[in-house]
């Protein structure tokens, strides 16, 4: 039942911050800004319990937590500069999103690059000589 919650929290934010668009268009977006951050925290919870979760996973599979940070960081990275790059948007921003959504993608591959050169030499440790 929270998405009720959720999604009741964000139209009654959207009414108010088109009702307030028109007088104070900053309000507007620090209502939206606001609201964005309410509906973040409510889903911390959900989010450590799925962390939790995938750690429990990765110990009885016997697997390296180190790939399991890195593949949650990289989550992590494409979620807050999505949100970023909405949010900069929404103040009608569209080339500073995108600066956003590019140092995010960018930042997803500096993460991955130690996973693809163990992913390779495992390859290349598999081939015949």
């Amino acid at each position: 039942m929270e998405i009720v919650q959720i999604v009741g929290l964000g139209l009654v934010a959207t009414i108010l911050a088109l009702v307030i668009k028109e007088q104070k268009p900053m309000f507007a977006f620090l209502l939206a800004i606001a609201s964005g951050v309410i509906i973040f925290y409510f889903l911390v919870g959900k989010i450590a319990d799925v962390i939790r979760i995938l750690e429990r996973l990765a110990v009885q599979a016997d697997l390296n937590l180190v790939f399991l940070e890195t593949i949650l960081k990289i989550i992590g990275i494409a979620y807050i500069a999505e949100f970023g790059a909405q949010m900069t948007r929404d103040a009608g921003q569209g080339a500073i999103a995108s600066k956003i959504e590019l140092a995010g993608k960018v930042l997803i591959l500096v993460m991955a690059v130690p996973i693809i050169q163990i992913i390779i030499e495992t390859v290349i440790d598999l081939l015949p000589a």
